[in-house]
């Protein structure tokens, strides 16, 4: 195999872009995307307009490394931009987010030609599931011939790779183990199957079918992403620096509870609206802003949201100093820790709207295609995502337990 030369680094569009402006970007396109809304769930993704200004913003390069035309600001930025599209549109948010997180994977797990191959165009997009789907076979040159259909791909509609599993068999008679690979654009089919769900119809979670795919063997990691230990060095911290030493499996599952925590607020803020424009419907006939019961509501589902955005910001930032410790600090426990405060943050959050802001804000504001249905909607439909109906449901618990005392495999 012919090695390559390490890539020479490049500069970003624009060098001296600051973490604070583009979240400033963030919050100002997020105010744009809220009359948006019903136009991306009709169409499934949000608009091409809407992807060139996230384009231009830098939305995509937020994680990519500074040496490949990123501008490497880190997680923190990327959930704040996150959470601030999440807030002006659950879709968009989520679209977005599930696009845009994987450099992080790409900069961590990859080797330095495959970094600088995969990150050749700048702006990265790539989709990711975790479900093993589809058939690999061995091509003959050491790579892969993969076929299959991989579905709820968000931010499939604009992307530039994908990440998938599958299933291979080391040897014969060896039971199958998964295998991680990334497919190039040009390798697979986006299908028009999005949109019947109850909510996040906007998400551009399609299917991604590939048919008879060479995946060269750089291009593939043996093992599940939920799954690999960064105990020691990845190749990513020994190119960046620590942020691209940290655990995928707790990053993945923040991801959620900043999703939520912007669905909430965006809640919030249509409530606040109706408390402005409406009066009570019993006597006595008061601006909704003056009745103790609607202030109480406003108070609590406020307070939970604050709560909420509290913690999930706050174990990024222990995310990332976890990072800057020793690698073998990133334990299958310390993970797990942090995928459980995201959990709290994802229940705080939707506590406040289904519990406080839904039954109270009115029978004409929940209709279909209102902003407090539609985060509803939205929300309800976040908790049967694999990550927190799944695995923060009950099987984190049991992991967190088992990884503290010792006992896993017990």
């Amino acid at each position: 195999m012919t090695t390559l030369a390490p890539a020479a680094p490049v500069a970003p569009p624009e060098p001296d872009l600051t973490a604070d402006e583009i979240i400033a970007r963030a919050e100002a396109l997020a105010a744009t995307l809220v009359d948006r809304q019903a136009e991306t769930e009709r169409r499934g993704f949000y608009a091409e307009d809407t992807h060139e200004a996230f384009a231009r913003a830098g939305f995509y390069r937020i994680l990519v490394p500074r040496r490949y035309g990123g501008y490497e600001f880190g997680p923190e930025t990327f959930m704040k931009v996150s959470m601030a599209l999440a807030r002006g549109c659950p879709s968009t948010g989520w679209m977005y987010l599930f696009g845009a997180a994987h450099a992080l994977v790409v900069g961590t797990l990859f080797d330095e030609e495959t970094q600088a191959e995969l990150f050749a165009g700048g702006d990265f997009i790539c989709p990711a599931t975790v479900a093993p789907a589809g058939v690999a076979q061995p091509d003959g040159e050491g790579g892969w011939i993969v076929d299959g259909t991989w579905n709820y791909c968000s931010g499939a509609p604009y992307a530039t790779h994908f990440i998938g599993h599958t299933l291979v068999f080391p040897n014969e008679g060896e039971p199958p183990v998964p295998m991680l690979f990334i497919a190039p654009r040009e390798r697979f089919e986006r299908l028009d199957d999005w949109g019947a769900q109850l909510g996040l119809k906007g998400s551009g979670s399609h299917s991604i079918r590939i048919e008879n795919g060479r995946i060269p063997a750089r291009h593939t990691l043996g093992g599940h992403l939920s799954q690999l230990a960064i105990t020691e060095a990845t190749p990513g911290r020994n190119l960046h620096g620590p942020e691209y030493g940290g655990g995928p499996l707790s990053f993945m599952l923040l991801e959620l509870g900043v999703l939520a925590v912007g669905m909430a607020k965006g809640a919030l803020d249509a409530y606040e609206q109706l408390m402005r424009a409406r009066t009570t419907t019993f006597f006595p006939i008061v601006p909704r802003t003056e009745d103790p019961d609607y202030q109480f509501r406003y108070g609590e589902a406020t307070g939970m949201i604050a709560a909420a955005e509290a913690a999930v910001l706050h174990a990024t930032q222990q995310w990332q100093e976890l990072c800057l410790e020793e690698p073998a600090a990133f334990t299958r426990e310390a993970e797990l820790r942090l995928a459980t405060i995201s959990r709290e943050a994802v229940r705080l959050a939707w506590r406040a709207v289904e519990g406080q802001l839904f039954p109270t804000a009115g029978s004409s504001s929940v209709r279909a295609g209102e902003r407090v249905e539609r985060v509803w909607r939205d929300m309800s439909t976040l908790h049967s995502h694999a990550g927190n109906g799944v695995f923060l449901s009950s099987l984190a618990n049991r992991e967190l337990a088992q990884a503290h005392f010792g006992t896993a495999g017990q």
